[in-house]
């Protein structure tokens, strides 16, 4: 959930971007309690009493500038633990070349449709059915880095869908690398229903992050959601799938409460999909509002579920404006909202980099960590609490 244009957004073709007052323009919800939290203080945020009130802060607020050089899901989240790129990510707008899909369907032996950057839904109803006659794999890529294979699930078992993904990303290294190979199953009649619980992210291996040095230093590291694939399932104690929103938000309070009652500390990590995958890049801001509606009504049980001396810790990654042109993410600054008691009011300001949020992490469970960001702890209380 983007909070307005970054400085850079021409060069990514995002002038006057902003996820969240163009949503709340769209189809205005009322979101108390991320206005509490600290969103009514957010710079460029719009405030309403319909929509947004400017009550005073209950939490730490602040927005995060993003260094590295895209408006992906794998650049945003590399960069929050630490990993500053400074190239962008592969990029394939004219469909991915011959050394790459022979070599591809010689792994498969059936062959590809498509080939070209589509909306994951468009690509269903153009393709689908030929794909149920033909067995084939529907092969997609998008302005992201990712290259997408969508197979029916009673054509192609899931398997064979994760085996031909996992030969993919073999392929698809050196010049011809891309951030994340999707598993993207369908099931059903045209127009088709994608199986969100069973897509499967194969990412890039990261360099070393904050994850690791987490998990070096005997802390829990919990992923829920994609988070695990975005990390090439590197750095985690513990990983837990999740099939929407509302499931994710149940899955992260039952461990955050299990924590608690065990006296364990560590990172629960959680990436929340439904903004992105089914509102954002669908360009639905009714859905997107209800969705952010759904997460307000949800944040008091998050905020009662953190222990003492623990933090709650609200980011975005990307903006992906759901009024916007196109279908891609779109250039803006990361929202950063923060609940720890005694840190109310507390004005974060803009930080330099999305890293910002690893190195408080590292800082906060007293792990070892040299490369970049620059810790807010301090400023959310005291030291290792």
């Amino acid at each position: 959930m983007g909070a307005g244009e970054l400085p850079d957004a021409a060069s990514f073709g995002d002038t006057g971007a902003h996820t969240l007052n163009h949503t709340l323009q769209a189809a205005p919800v009322h979101l108390p309690n991320l206005a509490a939290l600290g969103l009514a203080r957010v710079p460029t945020i719009h405030t309403d009493p319909a929509t947004i009130p400017a009550v005073p802060a209950q939490g730490a607020f602040g927005r995060m500038r993003e260094v590295s050089p895209g408006k992906d899901t794998s650049t945003g989240h590399w960069e929050f633990m630490g990993v500053q790129l400074e190239h962008a990510f592969q990029v394939f707008p004219d469909g991915f070349p011959p050394e790459v899909m022979d070599r591809f369907d010689a792994a498969t032996g059936t062959g590809h449709l498509c080939n070209r950057p589509y909306s994951g839904t468009d690509v269903l109803l153009d393709f689908g059915e030929e794909h149920v006659r033909t067995g084939k794999p529907i092969v997609y890529t998008s302005a992201d880095s990712v290259f997408q294979i969508a197979a029916h699930e009673d054509v192609v078992p899931l398997e064979t869908l994760y085996a031909w993904c996992a030969a993919a990303r073999e392929i698809l290294q050196g010049e011809y690398a891309v951030a994340r190979v999707i598993a993207r199953p369908f099931r059903g009649e045209r127009p088709f229903e994608r199986v969100n619980e069973h897509r499967k992210d194969f990412s890039l291996i990261p360099p070393p992050t904050v994850l690791d040095a987490l998990k070096d230093a005997g802390q829990a590291v919990v992923g829920i959601g994609k988070i695990p694939d975005i990390y090439a399932h590197r750095g985690f104690t513990e990983e837990i799938h999740t099939d929407d929103n509302a499931d994710g938000i149940a899955k992260t309070l039952d461990r955050m409460r299990r924590a608690a009652a065990e006296g364990t500390s560590g990172l629960i990590f959680t990436n929340l999909v439904d903004f992105d995958s089914r509102f954002g890049h669908r360009r639905d801001p009714q859905g997107y509002s209800a969705c952010l509606a759904q997460f307000d009504a949800a944040l008091p049980d998050l905020i009662a579920a953190v222990p003492g001396g623990g933090a709650l810790i609200v980011i975005s990654d990307h903006g992906n404006d759901p009024t916007w042109r196109g279908s891609d993410h779109t250039r803006e600054y990361g929202l950063l909202l923060a609940h720890r008691a005694g840190a109310a009011g507390v004005d974060l300001g803009e930080r330099a980099t999305f890293a910002d949020v690893g190195a408080t992490v590292a800082d906060a469970l007293g792990a070892t960590w040299s490369g970049p960001g620059e810790s807010f702890w301090p400023q959310l209380g005291a030291r290792n609490g």
